[in-house]
């Protein structure tokens, strides 16, 4: 099976291309960065299209500066949004499977338990809107595709919460972190599992299970405790204090949901997929980061 991953220098394309280049998996991956593939060029879209001819399209490719955003709009919009459709256009001029990764920003936090696909949308933020936007355009360019949404992502590559914590820890006698926003990390090894899970049983079945998902692992908790956790479990030589604080001290351009934590219980049942607890991603990522030190 031939898979394009796009946005290819991304934290989920980069796990995403070494689970589907496992030896014997009978894959062959093409992972393209934006340099090779820019998704808000249909032109470009549907010409990769036709050279690479893929089985399964996983488009990574994201507009992901979420504060940056609240002043780029127009870019935010050309590549979440536009450009999530046109790539879905590309693939399914091919007959390739279309999978799109979203996010747990679409919705507003104002939920006291973890969000389901039917809950009603609200972004707070123009990354939120761009990305819901994204969802829409990808569904009307090819309804036969499946969207994934998905929150916290982490790993040992590119710059997010865990590195950011990681070096800082390192620097600094004292970590002040948010403690009232709720969510679930997701560790991208994890991630690329259960998509692999997803593309077998597509492969498997012959049919498509298509629609919206919620893709997470199990277990609420807060940025602060996740911290918390990082520094414990990591074994700095001087681990700092992880001091709570809240969002109102932390201010930031872009608003952000109070509780944007994903049921990913529809994936699970479509997949025979068991969500694993969001402790044992972040063993794995660490234990990942300690045998490439």
């Amino acid at each position: 099976m031939k898979l394009l991953i796009t946005g290819g220098s991304g934290q989920l394309a980069l796990a995403l291309e070494r689970r589907f280049s496992r030896a014997n998996s009978g894959h062959t991956v093409v992972r393209l960065s934006r340099a090779e593939l820019d998704i808000s060029s249909r032109s470009d879209c549907q010409r990769i299209a036709n050279e690479v001819r893929p089985d399964v399209v996983l488009n990574c490719a994201a507009y992901t500066a979420v504060d940056r955003a609240e002043s780029d709009a127009d870019a935010a919009f050309a590549i979440n949004a536009a450009g999530a459709g046109f790539i879905a256009e590309a693939a399914r001029s091919v007959n390739a499977r279309m999978v799109h990764f979203s996010t747990d920003y679409v919705f507003d936090g104002t939920s006291e338990r973890p969000y389901v696909e039917t809950d009603t949308c609200a972004p707070l933020s123009v990354y939120g809107a761009s990305k819901l936007a994204g969802e829409t355009a990808v569904f009307e360019a090819d309804p036969s595709a499946v969207v994934l949404r998905l929150s916290w992502v982490y790993s040992n590559d590119g710059a997010n919460f865990y590195k950011t914590m990681l070096r800082l820890g390192s620097e600094r006698p004292e970590l002040r972190v948010v403690a009232d926003q709720q969510g679930i990390p997701n560790f991208t090894g994890e991630l690329a599992d259960a998509v692999a899970t997803l593309v077998a049983a597509n492969s498997e079945k012959h049919e498509q299970q298509r629609g919206l998902y919620h893709l997470s692992a199990a277990g609420v908790t807060t940025w602060h405790a996740f911290a918390s956790e990082i520094v414990a479990r990591a074994k700095l030589k001087q681990p700092p204090a992880v001091t709570a604080i809240a969002t109102r001290d932390f201010p930031t351009p872009a608003k952000r949901p109070a509780m944007s934590a994903l049921n990913s219980a529809r994936f699970a049942e479509a997949f025979a997929w068991q969500p694993p607890n969001w402790i044992s991603g972040l063993d794995r990522c660490l234990a990942e980061r300690g045998a490439s030190a």
